[in-house]
């Protein structure tokens, strides 16, 4: 007698599921396994940096992506540059890399772009940025690119359009943030500068909206360097999920647009639309959807940061305070109308809001690392450097007495949006210390990881001044 047993459909299908995922799991670890047994080559007599690649599979990631208790040099870092000093090998995310925290290093790789080095990021982030945004190209699609994006935030556009959308936005939002209790600074200031580029990129209207766009971007720094890990339930996973969301958007975005007899604004869908129908261009609609995609996220996601952190050394610094206010002060006395809408001249001369900017971003270390790859093979400090190599560029130390800055990048590849961060920054702060002051409720503790990161927000009460 033959027995069969059948599975409730409403059973299987987990089954099938964690069947599908130990399946792609398994893939996933044999090709790291694969990769980790090739490693780099390496030519015979050549001295390659000291250092280790950890554990099989995971490398030294774990320790890299440990939680640092302050802005200093992480503990991952401070203990290799003991040990190895400031070049050294690694094993991150998958990655074979030689890390430098050596200022001559790191300056020859910015002043050799695209010569000895090039841009390379790791897969993760690439998978999440996507493969044809800009930070990806090479040569002359890449200055084309940049291009674009600065008919949008190049200084003749800073001055006749953005300098005033943006004084508007931040005296609403604050306006806004009176009356509460207590306002989490990095997630408020997330909006308000989404708000802004979101308009100038895709015509988004956030007073109608219900924030359900920005939100989606909220959480991809936590995947950014991840193991690309495209399981339910990891960091990777949930920012892949989002990216496809957002995606579906902006597709449906650039559809309409294209279909559209009349369009009142220009945005950079419009700039793209145009690019596009020139037939010598090397912009296909992948590529279009992948920079909107990168300029929605990196337009808020590093200038939040850096007024939430500018705010919390001010708080620690009476003194900076004072002046800074004194400064923007001045400017109003100097008005016809104190009230009257901040001059492209009044910008320029914000000269100690500058330095306290420039001073905010270094001491935080915005973004305290660039990845290259050598397209030659370099010889620097006694060490070879082979062709081929992944560089992980960072300053020394981290939050300290280090005059490298990093925020914005350096070379051929310096931030396209630096000056449109700064003047957000500037302008922010000059509506904010001349009408308003402010009380930490809770909060404001710095930590890297490797990123900076505020694990228990910051939170302030705003207080009008008059």
């Amino acid at each position: 007698m033959q027995m069969s047993v059948s599975i409730p459909v409403a059973l299987a299908t987990p089954w099938v599921v964690l069947v599908g995922m130990a399946a792609l799991l398994a893939a996933w670890l044999v090709h790291l396994v694969i990769r980790w047994n090739v490693g780099a080559p390496c030519k015979a007599g050549a001295v390659l940096p000291p250092g280790s690649r950890g554990l099989p599979v995971l490398g030294e990631s774990l320790e890299f992506f440990a939680r640092s208790p302050s802005l200093e040099l992480t503990p991952f870092l401070k203990r290799r540059l003991e040990r190895y000093g400031p070049i050294f090998r690694t094993n991150l995310i998958g990655e074979d890399l030689i890390v430098s925290l050596d200022q001559d290093l790191n300056n020859l790789v910015f002043q050799k772009e695209e010569k000895l080095f090039q841009i390379w990021y790791p897969e993760s982030l690439m998978r999440i940025m996507g493969a044809d945004c800009i930070i990806a190209t090479l040569g002359t699609f890449h200055k084309h690119l940049r291009t674009l994006v600065l008919r949008l935030f190049g200084p003749e556009n800073l001055r006749v359009v953005l300098l005033h959308e943006v004084q508007q936005t931040a005296q609403a939002s604050l306006l806004s943030w009176l009356g509460h209790p207590s306002i989490e600074v990095k997630e408020a200031t997330s909006s308000m500068i989404f708000s802004i580029t979101a308009k100038r990129l895709i015509s988004y209207d956030s007073s109608s909206s219900d924030g359900k766009l920005w939100k989606q971007f909220d959480a991809f720094l936590q995947g950014l360097l991840a193991f690309p890990l495209y399981i339910p339930g990891t960091a990777f996973y949930k920012c892949m999920q989002d990216r496809k969301n957002v995606m579906k958007i902006l597709k449906e975005l650039l559809n309409e647009r294209k279909k559209a007899t009349c369009w009142e604004s220009v945005d950079f869908i419009d700039i793209l639309i145009d690019d596009l129908k020139d037939k010598k261009t090397l912009m296909n609609e992948k590529i279009a959807l992948d920079l909107l995609f990168l300029l929605l996220f990196a337009g808020f996601e590093t200038t939040s940061s850096g007024i939430t952190a500018t705010l919390k050394f001010l708080t620690g610094d009476p003194k900076a305070l004072q002046e800074l206010t004194e400064e923007h002060n001045n400017i109003r006395k100097r008005r016809a109308n104190p009230d009257s809408e901040i001059t492209w001249e009044e910008y320029k001369s914000m000269k100690f809001t500058s330095h306290v900017i420039h001073e905010a971003l270094r001491l935080a270390n915005i973004a305290p690392v660039m990845f290259r790859k050598a397209t030659e093979e370099v010889h620097i400090k006694g060490y070879t450097i082979p062709k081929g190599s992944k560089i992980m560029d960072t300053t020394e130390p981290m939050g300290g007495s280090s005059k490298e800055f990093m925020a914005f990048g350096g070379g051929l590849r310096l931030c396209v949006g630096a000056d449109f961060a700064k003047l957000e920054m500037a302008v922010f702060l000059h509506c904010l210390v001349t009408k308003y002051s402010w009380k930490v409720i809770k909060g404001g503790n710095m930590v890297l990881s490797p990123g900076l990161q505020f694990p228990c927000g910051f939170h302030i009460q705003l207080l009008p001044k008059y």
